[in-house]
């Protein structure tokens, strides 16, 4: 550095006896001599830090745009109405929640919610439901208790089924 500094005073001492294209050269030696001392990113000196954390800076985050997509096939949904829809139930419960409870008995699938058992005994029986209760049996089954409106009759509705 210091070598620089004396190359540089007797530059400037020889500065009238020079051409234009020696004095860009001079310039251009200055600058370098001025980054040098200042270091080569800092912009007003080191940063001051505040707090102990590091934290990142916020960068821009790009969506993926694959080119190809990962999976051969799009996978259909497992759950239409045969599937959801076991069978229905006919035990003497089931067959007392009929007549008492206006009340159908269904075994359906465990992935199953109320309102895809509703729209599936709608669209498989032709039925229309105003509650859905479910339990899962201790044996892992899923049991469905489909409550009627009191206008329909669930006895007529379970001979057409085929339960009684």
């Amino acid at each position: 550095l210091t070598h620089l500094f004396y190359l540089l005073s007797q530059i400037t001492e020889g500065w009238s006896a020079m051409g234009k294209g020696d004095r860009k050269d001079v310039s251009k030696a200055k600058k370098a001599t001025k980054a040098m001392k200042k270091g080569k990113l800092s912009k007003n000196g080191t940063k001051i830090r505040t707090r102990v954390q590091f934290k990142l800076p916020k960068t821009l985050k790009l969506m993926r745009n694959p080119k190809y997509s990962k999976k051969a096939l799009v996978r259909k949904t497992r759950l239409d109405k045969f599937t959801i829809v076991k069978y229905p139930l006919c035990t003497e419960s089931a067959m007392k929640q009929i007549e008492d409870n206006n009340t159908l008995t269904f075994i359906v699938d465990i992935m199953a919610n109320k309102r895809q058992i509703k729209k599936a005994v709608g669209d498989l029986y032709s039925i229309e439901a105003t509650k859905i209760n479910t339990l899962i049996r201790p044996d892992g089954k899923k049991k469905a208790y489909v409550r009627l409106p009191p206008n329909s009759d669930a006895l007529e509705i379970a001979n057409t089924i085929g339960i009684i």
